[in-house]
């Protein structure tokens, strides 16, 4: 790690042991234009992703620039909503292929753990003990198939000794005032939800026109983690779709960049 990161970027506020590193990156900080930009349309948008539509060799620099105040250039996904978990075993080289995950774990020191998104939920994670990392990448479809259970599973086995305690870190997403969604999507939820879980996933769920719902995805992420033993969690205080300034959102925009959370361990 050779640079400091941009003063614009989240990092998350989390009683994390000291070897657990994490970072959220926001719109700014970086060289893309137009709608991958600034909220103003000017020049420095760092988006990250590279099947958005933005210029290649911008794309490259922002991910060279956020690579600078890492300790290795992350281990990049192919994100496809749905629950595979990769294992972060070595420094990313950019002739490696994409794991078609969207999630990831570590347990080594260096090997960073990354998901993008542009209103879908970041899910930071670690053990008490600061052995192991994982970061997922949850969209509602992901949400509700089980991608954050899949995640602590394979972290839990790969934990020295196994884990008792688990922290978790949500980072910026689409708010409850913003996520309106259809009646498919919270029978969805109510039919994965388990005995107890009824009354908190009906209640993250609010009524707007008729045969929708505003879905609070912070809210369903919390039922989730709880259900896999993680109680102590952090964040899920922002909204990518009313923040323009800071964060970009397909929601908003249709087209535009992508952010990226991300969680490794120091030496």
């Amino acid at each position: 790690m050779s640079a400091t990161p941009d003063p614009a970027w989240l990092v998350p506020d989390w009683p994390a042991p000291a070897r657990v590193r994490a970072l959220s990156t926001t719109r700014q900080g970086g060289v893309s234009k137009g709608p991958y930009g600034l909220a103003d349309g000017a020049p420095g948008g760092l988006n990250l992703g590279t099947h958005v539509g933005d210029d290649p060799a911008d794309v490259a620099r922002n991910r060279e620039r956020l690579a600078a105040c890492l300790p290795s250039m992350p281990q990049w996904l192919e994100q496809v909503h749905g629950c595979a978990v990769a294992t972060v075993d070595h420094v990313a080289a950019p002739a490696d292929p994409v794991p078609q995950a969207d999630a990831s774990l570590a347990v080594a020191p260096g090997h960073v753990c990354a998901v993008m998104t542009a209103d879908c939920l970041p899910v930071l994670l670690c053990d008490a003990q600061g052995t192991v990392v994982g970061a997922a990448h949850a969209g509602w479809r992901g949400l509700c198939n089980g991608v954050i259970e899949a995640t602590l599973a394979r972290m839990q086995a790969a934990a020295c000794g196994g884990a008792a305690r688990w922290l978790a870190w949500l980072g910026p997403a689409i708010g409850p005032d913003a996520f309106e969604v259809g009646a498919e999507v919270r029978e969805a939820f109510l039919a994965q939800a388990y005995p107890g879980e009824q009354a908190a996933v009906a209640a993250a769920f609010r009524a707007g026109a008729p045969g929708k719902y505003f879905a609070d995805i912070y809210a369903l992420a919390r039922t989730r983690l709880a259900r896999a033993g993680c109680v102590e969690i952090h964040g899920g205080d922002a909204c990518t779709v009313a923040d323009a300034g800071r964060f970009y959102s397909y929601r908003r925009d249709g087209v535009t960049g992508r952010m990226a959370s991300l969680v490794w361990l120091a030496d």
